[in-house]
């Protein structure tokens, strides 16, 4: 009877314990393959799709507050509309990037009647639930103002407490510097959820 075709247990026990090692080291490699693909995809999202930011201040009281982390998206963000809260980044006239409401846009003309807080755009006076308080703080331009091509009109909901287009420092704002559109709130958790755009 021969011998030499019974196999070793020894033989078998080694080549089971190989085995063992390249599925395990198969498995490792797929789970950080998959890792790589997941913080690729992450990164990316986040750079070209939609960005996070803080609100810093309370000019946007009552709609947000300081410290709300805001969810914003500038690809997925076409053309300004009335009522839209964006995210501005004007180095030359705010140290950190700003979030305020569109008021108006290219080609409308904006007029604010201090006396009774009436803020007109095109010859109709704005309903404006969302605004903390009526509309006195003056700035420094000049109404009525029909916005530039290219540019939109921006005021804070907190609009006694804004620095906002009322001030030439800022005034009207080049579509250029926005950085995006506000989607949602993402922080405090009990908040997350759609911002009103009215």
């Amino acid at each position: 009877m021969a011998l030499d075709n019974i196999p070793d247990k020894k033989e078998s026990g080694s080549r089971a314990k190989q085995d063992d090692g390249f599925i395990l080291k198969r498995e490792l490699f797929d789970w950080a393959e998959a890792l790589v693909f997941a913080l690729a995809f992450i990164i990316i999202f986040f750079t070209f799709i939609v960005r996070l930011t803080g609100v810093k201040g309370t000019s946007m009281v009552p709609t947000l507050q300081n410290g709300d982390q805001l969810l914003i998206s500038r690809i997925l963000y076409s053309e300004p509309q009335n009522g839209d809260i964006v995210v501005i980044n004007k180095e030359e006239a705010m140290d950190h990037p700003i979030v305020k409401r569109v008021i108006a846009v290219e080609g409308q003309t904006i007029d604010i009647n201090f006396s009774t807080h009436e803020v007109i755009v095109d010859g109709e006076i704005l309903y404006e639930p969302y605004i903390n308080e009526p509309t006195a703080y003056e700035g420094d331009m000049i109404f009525p103002l029909t916005i530039p091509e290219g540019t939109v009109f921006v005021m804070g909901d907190n609009r006694n407490m804004s620095s906002d287009s009322r001030e030439s420092r800022l005034g009207v704002v080049d579509k250029r510097y926005i950085l995006g559109r506000v989607l949602v709130r993402v922080f405090p958790f009990d908040k997350i959820g759609d911002v009103k755009k009215t």
